[in-house]
């Protein structure tokens, strides 16, 4: 039986991220064979990955950043299970490093994603693998968006680490695009601008809005304005261009735009968690179960 020596278990620990007793233990199993046994342990780690991948990951940390040139931005929605794994660093490392590689490479799909090699020399898949192994919860590469322009410019604004947003603009300008960023990130508009929405949203509105206008007992016409009205209101909420400018709500982001000589081309908004139905759990218990985890 081979002498395992505390300068293999650190060479170990250092190439595999893991404790110091999973480290001892696989080399004892591996006889000293290093290669064996970090072979060994990525066989446990995937093993232990896939029995993670059914449980309900709806925290994490949105990854965004927009190329030297201005022409590309990518944005990323990474998830984990708790807010806990989301503040760590090996969680914070592995988005940044997710969102570095989408900026360099040209990504259509998911499977192209996990595929994806970062700069450790491992692929997308294999790293987040390894890192629920490490950090004992699932983790997933939710989704991402990405922007490439000829002419104009991208922007992108993250407000904290759980909303981002990103903007092409027509014509590159990194100040207006981050105010509009920010403005989309706080108002949530769903469309850029009217002759986006479908006329059977705008039907289906006009259907609610004409039933409790008729109910107000006043005749036709009037009442053809007041739904006119409610309608055109209804669509200033919902646009990026009809609504009041968050830094300056005298005038609206088109008005905005116009002033600038510019226009929106396209966004995207993500929230970490949106859309997952998420299991409730109270802090302490999240707690707890990162201790005993």
């Amino acid at each position: 039986m081979m002498d395992i020596t505390a300068a293999m278990v650190k060479e170990l620990r250092e190439r595999t991220g893991s404790g110091m007793m999973e480290c001892k233990k696989a080399l004892v199993e591996a006889n000293g064979d290093m290669e064996l046994a970090i072979e060994n342990m990525r066989k446990a780690g995937l093993a232990k990955a896939d029995k993670k991948s059914g449980r309900i990951a709806a925290e994490g940390v949105i990854g965004a950043k927009v190329s030297d040139d201005a022409k590309t931005v990518v944005m990323v929605d990474v998830n984990c299970e708790t807010d806990f794994v989301a503040k760590g660093d090996d969680f914070v490392a592995f988005v940044s490093d997710v969102t570095n590689a989408l900026l360099a490479t040209d990504v259509e799909n998911d499977e192209q994603l996990q595929a994806l090699v970062l700069a450790s020399g491992s692929t997308i898949d294999e790293t987040r693998r390894a890192l629920i192994s490490k950090l004992g919860e699932n983790i997933t590469v939710r989704r991402f968006v990405k922007y490439t322009a000829t002419d104009g410019g991208q922007a992108a604004y993250l407000h904290g680490s759980k909303i981002g947003v990103i903007v092409e603009l027509a014509k590159n300008y990194s100040v207006l695009g981050k105010d509009i960023a920010m403005h989309v990130a706080a108002a949530k508009p769903e469309f850029v601008s009217e002759d986006q929405v479908s006329a059977e949203l705008i039907a289906k509105e006009k259907e609610i809005f004409s039933a409790q206008a008729l109910e107000s007992g006043k005749p036709a016409e009037i009442v053809e304005k007041m739904v006119g009205g409610r309608i055109n209101k209804f669509l200033a909420e919902i646009t990026l261009l009809g609504q009041p400018f968050i830094k300056d709500d005298s005038l609206t982001v088109g008005k905005l735009l116009a002033n600038n000589g510019n226009a929106v081309i396209r966004f995207a908004r993500f929230e970490v968690g949106e859309g997952i139905e998420k299991k409730e759990e109270d802090f302490a218990a999240e707690v707890m179960a990162q201790v005993r985890g």
